[in-house]
């Protein structure tokens, strides 16, 4: 097995069928790779289960129609497909990459025409993916760009295209000595980091920026279910840069990342409190359910 995600074993669901991984390919010309509409997922498999499977594919299929297309299997197709690609790479632990994109029947700005695609890669892979947890918290930086007004760009959608602003950011945030960068909103407010969703606590209680024009997170939703049954309040606002001095913990969030906390925002020091550390435990035994893959996404669902 080598580095190279295009040289591996296993399989690959591919339009329906179960294909060689080095087989799932597609054209140079289409029209995800030339303009950016391409919608996608990432999921968690834990003791061989999907961590919220259904809300996962419900939102793939919603971030296709947000750019005006429809992905065409139905939401439990896709689930179907996912457990069956995940059974035939023999995985119990690992991250799943769904992704729909329309083909290289028509090359130009409009994609009418094409062909929509759709494939589901896992892989074996344990641990937080996209930062790991460092004893005192990882290092952030503040971004330059900040994500757009809705009436720019449809951030509420998991799109390829919109990722290229958090690639850069994050490229910066490594070569800076930094772990990630903090995104603000188009107003100036805090938004996410370059993949995950941020809580800060306050006063006894969780805030996290009101989700405007990014994802409201699979994960995020999570943890604010495991913050109720603690019994902390979690607060969706407005949330602004200077508020940064008045948070005892900060932590991230996402499927990649899971929960990790932050010991530093630039000037901004912080500690791995007991509310971090309280739902980091809570959440590893949440992903670990037997009913994991389902347990608690009616609301997401709804939401998408």
């Amino acid at each position: 097995m080598t580095d190279n995600m295009a040289d591996r074993d296993g399989f690959i669901w591919f339009d329906g069928r179960l294909l060689p991984w080095r087989e799932a390919s597609t054209h140079v010309l289409t029209h995800a790779l030339h303009y950016g509409s391409a919608v996608f997922e990432g999921e968690r498999i834990y003791d061989g289960r999907v961590f919220r499977l259904s809300a996962h594919s419900a939102r793939l299929r919603n971030s296709a129609r947000v750019l005006e297309y429809e992905v065409p299997w139905t939401r439990a197709e896709i689930d179907e497909a996912t457990r069956a690609v995940v059974k035939a790479n023999d995985l119990q632990f690992g991250y799943i990459r769904p992704i729909a994109w329309r083909g290289s029947e028509v090359m130009g700005v409009s994609a009418i025409g094409t062909t929509v695609h759709l494939a589901i890669a896992p892989w074996a892979q344990e641990g937080r993916l996209s930062v790991q947890v460092k004893p005192g918290g990882i290092n952030v930086t503040m971004a330059k760009y900040r994500r757009p007004a809705p009436e720019v760009a449809p951030g509420t959608a998991k799109v390829a295209g919109l990722y290229l602003i958090c690639g850069i950011e994050k490229d910066r945030a490594l070569k800076a000595g930094f772990d990630d960068a903090l995104m603000l909103d188009w107003q100036g407010r805090l938004a996410e980091s370059t993949g995950a969703n941020i809580f800060l606590a306050m006063g006894g209680k969780l805030v996290t920026p009101k989700v405007e024009n990014f994802l409201d997170g699979i994960t995020r939703r999570a943890v604010m279910g495991l913050a109720g049954k603690h019994g902390w309040s979690v607060e969706e606002r407005a949330v602004m840069p200077e508020e940064l001095d008045e948070a005892s913990e900060v932590f991230l969030c996402g499927t990649a990342a899971e929960i990790v906390p932050v010991g530093a925002i630039d000037d901004h020091r912080y500690q791995v409190g007991p509310m971090t550390r309280a739902l980091m435990e809570d959440y590893q035994t949440l992903v670990r359910r037997s009913d994991s893959e389902g347990f608690g996404e009616s609301a997401h669902l709804a939401a998408v």
